[in-house]
């Protein structure tokens, strides 16, 4: 009996692990020193009350959306997001955070003025990403593009029309899932895709199935060429959210937990 020839398999790549928290206890940030940086902002959660915020530093702009939100909640989240990105840039470029101006860059696909947010000028000194969900604030700050995004788990009721739009790939990743992983599976793939697509700079003005972003890369299904992908781990937020960070042509950053006061408190930025 003449045997069968070998055929070829596709590799069994287990997913990178997750970035953690380096070191794990709050730390306040200081000048940039060119390496990219992580930063994890804890915010109530589920109605509980937030700490007097310190939005002196804010634009007409920031406090016009801010003053936008029906709930004080979404509000809140909002301020300590940006109250905490203007405070995190203001100490890396030796400014006060009022001093922080911000720009958006031309969309790549239409050139309109709506591509990533930016600090002015043709050669901006560094890039940045922020988002925030219920309970998170997450900012990167990198010498080239970058794109974060954080989620809270949704329902699984609400996952099954979204898996839809996703890559073939990642909708097969998911479905070889036994249905009480998927939401949390499928919130890890919608964190990774979002942070991508806002590195690149078209948020999700782009198809949601051009791209892989899954756990596991494989034959016909990879990455995105030049950029770092990856999952973070959230530690006691780990069931309920998912978040993720994507860099262009540059290493993966530490993670750092800011202190839980960092938005409230005044602070003074020595300017430079």
């Amino acid at each position: 009996m003449t045997p069968e020839p070998d055929l070829p398999r596709e590799p069994d790549l287990a997913p990178e692990p997750d970035l953690a928290p380096d070191p794990a206890v709050p730390a306040t940030p200081g000048p940039w020193d060119g390496r990219p940086s992580l930063w994890l902002l804890r915010t109530p959660e589920h109605g509980e009350p937030y700490p007097l915020l310190d939005d002196s530093a804010l634009d007409a702009d920031e406090h016009a959306r801010a003053a936008a939100f029906v709930r004080r909640s979404d509000r809140d989240l909002y301020l300590a997001a940006h109250i905490s990105l203007r405070r995190l840039l203001g100490a890396c470029l030796g400014t006060s955070p009022g001093g922080v101006r911000f720009t958006r860059e031309p969309c790549p696909q239409c050139g309109g003025p709506h591509g990533r947010p930016a600090l002015p000028g043709p050669r901006p000194p560094l890039h940045f990403s922020l988002s925030h969900c219920e309970g998170l604030v997450l900012i990167c700050v990198a010498g080239s593009p970058v794109g974060v995004d954080a989620e809270r788990v949704p329902d699984p009721g609400a996952v099954d029309d979204l898996v839809k739009e996703l890559h073939p790939a990642e909708r097969a990743d998911l479905a070889a899932l036994p249905a009480g992983s998927r939401a949390a599976a499928f919130c890890r793939v919608w964190s990774r895709k979002e942070a991508y697509l806002k590195g690149v700079g078209v948020g999700l003005g782009r198809a949601l199935d051009a791209d892989y972003v899954g756990d596991r890369p494989r034959h016909g299904a990879v990455h995105p060429s030049g950029w770092s992908l990856r999952s973070l781990d959230l530690g006691p937020h780990r069931g309920t959210h998912a978040a993720a960070v994507a860099l262009r042509d540059t290493a993966l950053p530490d993670m750092r937990v800011l202190p839980d006061a960092y938005p409230h408190t005044p602070q003074q930025v020595r300017r430079t």
